[in-house]
């Protein structure tokens, strides 16, 4: 199973891709979609879209994980991010692969076992899951590749689940 995880942003769109075979998680990608902070919302969704796009053409995975946005004070951010988000299902939808989303809390909790983990400790945790020489950069493609992980681990225990 090759999973694509995606970390939404405005200006900054995390990728990570993963493949699994049994218990093994295998490291394939990862990188960053970055857009010009001063355009228009409605071009920088535009491009995440297309560039989105082109990493699914490339990688053919056969699930995204997107990472749900965190509301705490910043509701405008929030919803922005939302946009990212939904512009990140419509590249998988496009392409009939299907999506699922999960809450950073989530995402923390099954990669590091403390859903209120700091980046840095995603980060590692990522790179020891992963078997890495080194952190994968940059921080926002680290979480993508935890939130691939974090779907792994979700399907893996609904199928053990299912078996008893």
């Amino acid at each position: 199973m090759r999973i694509l995880g995606i970390d939404p942003g405005t200006v900054v769109v995390g990728y990570g891709v993963i493949d699994s075979e049994e218990e093994e998680i295998t490291f394939v990608a990862c990188n960053a979609v970055t857009c010009n902070k001063r355009s228009p919302i409605g071009e920088r969704l535009s491009y995440v879209y297309n560039e989105l796009s082109e990493v699914i053409a490339r990688y053919q995975p056969d699930a995204v994980a997107i990472e749900q946005p965190f509301v705490a004070k910043n509701v405008r951010s929030a919803l922005a991010i939302g946009k990212a988000e939904a512009v990140s299902m419509l590249a998988a939808a496009n392409r009939g692969i299907p999506t699922y989303e999960y809450t950073p809390t989530q995402v923390k909790r099954v990669v590091t076992g403390y859903g209120a983990s700091s980046k840095e400790q995603v980060q590692e945790m990522v790179r020891l899951q992963l078997g890495l020489s080194q952190a994968p950069q940059p921080i926002d493609a680290s979480d993508a590749l935890a939130v691939a992980i974090c779907h792994l681990r979700s399907v893996h225990l609904k199928d053990l689940l299912a078996e008893g």
